[in-house]
């Protein structure tokens, strides 16, 4: 009878402690297709990500470049044929404002979630220049010294290439403190001068413009197949950033949909990281740099012309109120990721079929 109690009682603090099943050893633990990994835990979002763990994810922790042919991709052989690769690590540690006694701790990965969130306090947002993450991450990682946390794709699907815990390198000064993500698309250009629209734009019968992949690039690595990227808006956005008058396509909406909610997510898990974006005293977009005293202050999401002045990404047609207003609305409707937790079998099995529905396996 004893033990009948003891099992009783051990299988009713199972269920309030969130699990649905006695776990065994060996037991799979199948993940929902939404989460993003913060400090070794895992987080929802509410919209399809990838990480490096995944099949078809991008490794930031590799030493080897990706595309390279496997032969020549060590790090011998990449630094010797890319001049421009002078580390075999694109990331470092974040340590800005941390105690010598914080540092030694973390050296070794061992953040905790609580040190984390009393760090990270900016949310960085890039355009890529490269039109597709798969070449994105070409050239962060085969080409350049650099990494970022997330790249976002023309399909919307959310790529997780480094831990949060890490110092991604993407935003000079802002590195200890911020988490970044490289959106596909092809940047902003001089109104008056050049620019290369015309072999990523194209316009439809009906008078709609969508986006054509140049034949150069090979395979674009879109996880949704026979997708057909169309720019939120159907015509250029022309704005001022940096003093330059700029014009560009819009993202997709798609990317704007995944975006949100990661934006969202990440807002509600770093306390500090307020849901807002750099404006004046008359409530309109700042479009420049911020002041360096200004930026030292600042907690929220930003823009890569706000840490840098030779900088003009994500540009002047990213729809700043849809991202933030967006993720106001989600934050308002009390949305609170959960640590990936072994949740109802049911509600579990209920989301990996909705999330497989909506987007194709690589």
């Amino acid at each position: 009878m004893r033990a009948a109690n003891i099992f009783a009682l051990f299988t009713l603090a199972v269920i309030a402690g969130g699990c649905s099943t006695v776990t065994r050893p060996g037991q799979s633990e199948a993940r929902c297709g939404d989460e993003i990994v913060v400090a070794g835990q895992f987080f929802h979002t509410g919209t399809p990500v990838v990480l490096w763990l995944d099949p078809g994810g991008y490794d930031g922790y590799r030493v080897e470049r990706r595309f390279a042919p496997l032969e020549k991709s060590d790090w011998s052989n990449s630094c010797a044929e890319v001049r421009t690769l002078k580390t075999p690590n694109r990331y470092g540690l974040r340590q800005k404002n941390l105690t010598p006694e914080q540092v030694e701790k973390v050296r070794g990965g061992g953040w905790d979630l609580p040190l984390l969130q009393s760090v990270v306090d900016q949310f960085v947002m890039h355009f890529d220049v490269c039109g597709t993450s798969r070449t994105c991450f070409l050239v962060l990682q085969d080409d350049r010294d650099l990494s970022v946390h997330f790249m976002l794709d023309l399909d919307g699907t959310i790529y997780q290439t480094l831990d949060l815990k890490e110092r991604a390198w993407h935003a000079t000064t802002s590195n200890d403190r911020s988490i970044g993500v490289e959106i596909a698309n092809i940047g902003a250009y001089p109104a008056a001068g050049k620019n290369p629209f015309a072999q990523w734009y194209q316009t439809n019968a009906g008078g709609q413009v969508f986006i054509t992949i140049p034949k150069r690039f090979g395979d674009s690595g879109l996880r949704t197949k026979n997708f057909v990227g169309h720019p939120a808006r159907n015509a250029p956005v022309r704005g001022v950033i940096q003093g330059e008058d700029l014009v560009q396509y819009d993202f997709t909406p798609e990317q704007y949909a995944a975006l949100t909610k990661l934006t969202a997510a990440l807002c509600k898990i770093f306390p500090k990281l307020q849901c807002r974006y750099p404006v004046d005293a008359a409530g309109q977009l700042i479009p420049r740099k911020l002041p360096d005293d200004e930026l030292e202050k600042y907690q929220g999401v930003l823009g890569h012309y706000h840490i840098q002045t030779n900088k003009n990404d994500p540009g002047p047609a990213f729809d700043w109120e849809r991202v933030i207003g967006g993720a106001q609305k989600i934050l308002e409707q009390d949305f609170a990721p959960l640590l990936s937790p072994r949740a109802a079998e049911k509600s579990k099995q209920n989301r990996a079929a909705s999330f497989k529905k909506n987007s194709t396996n690589p």
